[in-house]
């Protein structure tokens, strides 16, 4: 299935309905007072986070939406009916902006989580309302008011845990088919991940674990080159990235600089993401042990962390650095915790 994690849409709310102008008649009464109705409110525009939904693929095809209008109102003051409500699903990560001004509308993350985005018109008052000591019989209504209409832009930023990256082939979409059961796409040659893969680990206590396979990152990414902030943006949920380096490259140093450099030229925090850096690809460097230690060594010198050295194609290291992961997701949820504690210190005192 293609990803598509971008899209503009159009919407717009219900109008409500005319105001009527009526007057009581019945038999004997032949002068009624007004009954004339008000108009129903128009439906409004609503977003809905839902679970079975990946992309925003159907938004490539339908670009406008309208709630219903609210309808007139009757005589012997009846409301006209009220516009329903337009509900439209979205997959469940998806960021709302305004895209004139580029306000940020919501963020749906909990599936069934709404937002209202385009609020329904007011029906219009009917001439009931305007009967008074000097006008016993006003002919005066009010029209509805026009629902609201907005250019909304919709990303979707996956909800991973942890966010495997690297270099292009560095074998991340090999990692995740030897951790989940996910199996993408895989070959030989850079660029292979055009859309971001997501696979499911299990931990040890059998909780899940969402893992994203992040496209192959470039030098320039952070300003749009290559695949650049279409995939950037999905590593901002991730509490833990899995930097992946291939052993056999011609210099596994640079490579790791490249990655940090467009993490930290794209700011948002992503630098200071908790990180493990894993060599991969060891199976296919055994005739250079040695070289293989070096670089190790050299990187955690630059990280000050221990690097691990990993085969996914083999499945070698990987028990150790999945326990390392499982430690640093804690350690993570640890620090979230303590910093939501602190907060709500800082709130109480200044009451």
């Amino acid at each position: 299935m293609q990803f598509i994690d971008q899209a503009e849409i159009d919407v717009k709310a219900g109008d409500g309905g005319d105001g009527l102008v009526a007057f009581h008649r019945e038999k004997y009464v032949p002068a009624g007072g007004p009954s004339g109705g008000n108009g129903g409110h128009g439906g409004s525009v609503i977003l809905k986070a839902v679970e079975n939904l990946q992309t925003l693929l159907d938004f490539r095809y339908a670009h406008k939406f309208k709630a219903k209008d609210g309808q007139r109102g009757g005589p012997k003051n009846m409301t006209g009916a009220s516009g329903d409500d337009l509900i439209i699903e979205v997959p469940c990560g998806t960021m709302v902006y305004d895209a004139e001004t580029d306000e940020v509308l919501g963020d749906l993350v909990a599936p069934n989580q709404t937002l209202l985005i385009a609020q329904g018109g007011k029906g219009g008052l009917g001439n009931k309302h305007f009967l008074s000591n000097r006008n016993r019989a006003p002919e005066r209504a009010l029209p509805g008011l026009p629902g609201e209409e907005k250019l909304v832009r919709l990303e979707l930023k996956l909800l991973a845990e942890v966010g495997i990256i690297g270099l292009p082939n560095a074998g991340k979409s090999t990692l995740i088919s030897a951790l989940s059961a996910a199996r993408p796409k895989i070959a030989d040659y850079p660029f292979t991940t055009l859309v971001p893969n997501l696979g499911v680990v299990r931990k040890p206590t059998g909780d899940g674990t969402v893992f994203a396979d992040i496209p192959g990152l470039i030098e320039g990414a952070h300003q749009g080159t290559g695949l650049g902030h279409d995939f950037l943006r999905h590593i901002e949920r991730t509490r833990v990235l899995l930097h992946l380096i291939d052993v056999t490259q011609e210099d596994p140093i640079a490579a790791y600089h490249t990655i940090q450099s467009e993490l930290e030229a794209y700011g948002r925090g992503l630098e200071d993401r908790p990180q493990i850096v894993a060599l991969n690809k060891i199976d296919a460097a055994t005739s250079d042990p040695e070289r293989v230690e070096a670089i190790a060594q050299e990187l955690e010198a630059l990280t000050q962390t221990s690097i691990f050295t990993i085969s996914a194609v083999a499945r070698i290291g990987l028990d150790p650095l999945l326990q390392k992961v499982w430690q640093s997701l804690e350690e993570a949820e640890s620090e979230a915790i303590v910093e939501l504690g602190e907060g709500n210190l800082s709130i109480v005192s200044s009451q």
